[in-house]
């Protein structure tokens, strides 16, 4: 690893934000897994993050991805790139069962896309995310395994699913690996409380917590030309202690914040529930929020249900990617993002692969419930009524719907659940999830 320190300063309106950091630049951990570039010295500071103030009493400012699709567009080559490269930080040979868990909302398609990469080296690896939607079944067979908190969010409770199938329920009880994906590392507190939580819930032989995460910025203030386990706070060590502890990342440091002057009273909106809301989830495959090996499972039917869709929309007779327009933005919703984002991925593949369509762009981007404020890298915002019967405003950040041919809306709910802002758009598309329960 490089140990070259760089820092930088950060002004926004409620404060500034201090950074120290290094950049990985020494080949993975599994390099003959490794894609491209041999290196990772390709990732500076500005390729990964962008900054924006958080509308958000508890933390004023948000680090901001680049690469992870959620509140600035971005193509999904460019997201499957970095799932790929964190993936092959993280070593092998690791004690199994192993169990790959993200953190709702911003990390669910994060930690699947890293979970796939992994199933080259371990198959069998269960992934599991968080989630704040309660999920309400005609059986009543799944149930929860335990909750956290997420103590600086601005929706701070997380619920975590059990299986109801015996066979995957006790690989996940017996495992002895946590890979916890997240897309930064501000404090570390998250990965204890998770930590805490699952082995309270019944994980009792975790030997190895690997923290894997695009930028961490929990290590000790004091200690940040150190990398690797030497960086690990004392009080993190041993707050995790029984566990041998690890840190993955594409890049570390850092920070501080020094509140401005006579700041002023922020009021943030009502985000802060795990309610199920009125508006059934429908059918949507497996993809983390019930334990599962296979994260694309559901994803053919999911294809085939935009194929028809877009038929109908453009009022064609059959499906051909020839009928595509140039721009498209997919926009997965909330949590549900990783089958959207496999619809993109799919867009992008197919359409540059029209020698018409050799200029085609496909973005992808996400609905969130999280707060930000218009300044920095938050260019522009939309609000509106969430789709799942919360009665809660969502946003959707540095969109102009007028920039695109084509907006792909995907939700886990019914096409009619919708704001109409969405409906009042000629260029959305809206897809909805079948009925009955994933």
């Amino acid at each position: 690893m490089s140990n070259k320190q760089h820092s930088t300063t950060i002004t926004l309106p409620r404060g500034t934000l201090d950074l120290t950091y290094q950049i990985n630049s020494a080949t993975s951990s599994h390099s003959s897994n490794k894609q491209g570039s041999d290196n990772f010295d390709h990732y500076q500071l500005e390729d990964l993050l962008g900054f924006a103030q958080r509308i958000n009493p508890k933390r004023a400012f948000l680090f901001v991805s680049k690469v992870l699709g959620r509140h600035i567009p971005v193509a999904p080559s460019t997201m499957r790139y970095a799932f790929t490269e964190l993936a092959n930080l993280v070593p092998s040979q690791l004690p199994e069962p192993i169990l790959v868990i993200g953190m709702a909302e911003t990390a669910v398609g994060l930690s699947a896309g890293v979970h796939q990469a992994l199933q080259t080296r371990y198959p069998n690896a269960l992934l599991l995310n968080s989630t704040r939607h309660a999920q309400h079944t005609a059986d009543c067979t799944e149930s929860l395994l335990t909750t956290f908190s997420e103590d600086h969010s601005h929706a701070s409770q997380h619920l975590i699913y059990q299986s109801a199938d015996k066979v995957t329920q006790d690989q996940l009880l017996t495992s002895k690996t946590l890979i916890m994906v997240d897309d930064e590392a501000s404090t570390g507190n998250t990965c204890v409380n998770v930590v805490t939580a699952l082995r309270s819930a019944g994980l009792t032989q975790l030997e190895q917590v690997h923290l894997t995460t695009l930028v961490d910025w929990s290590l000790d203030q004091n200690k940040t030309d150190e990398t690797g386990d030497s960086a690990i706070p004392e009080q993190m060590a041993a707050r995790l202690a029984g566990v041998d502890f690890h840190r993955h990342h594409l890049l570390s440091g850092a920070w501080q914040w020094t509140d401005a002057p006579n700041p002023e009273p922020i009021i943030m909106p009502s985000v802060d529930t795990t309610e199920a809301g009125s508006q059934a989830l429908g059918h949507t495959g497996g993809w983390g929020r019930f334990p599962t090996i296979d994260s694309t499972d559901g994803f053919d039917n999911y294809l085939s249900k935009f194929q028809a869709s877009f038929t109908k929309f453009s009022d064609q007779d059959n499906f051909a990617v020839a009928q595509l327009p140039k721009k498209i933005l997919v926009l997965g919703s909330n949590e549900f993002v990783w089958l959207p984002f496999l619809l993109a991925e799919w867009l992008e593949m197919h359409t540059q692969r029209q020698e018409a369509n050799t200029e085609s762009t496909v973005n992808f981007s996400a609905l969130t419930r999280s707060p930000i404020a218009l300044g920095g890298t938050i260019t522009t915002m939309l609000s509106f009524s969430d789709n799942y019967g919360l009665g809660m405003t969502n946003f959707v950040y540095n969109v102009e719907p007028n920039d695109w041919d084509l907006i792909v809306l995907c939700v886990e709910t019914s096409v009619d659940s919708v704001d109409d802002m969405w409906k009042g758009l000629d260029n959305v598309l809206v897809v909805g999830a079948d009925s009955g329960h994933d």
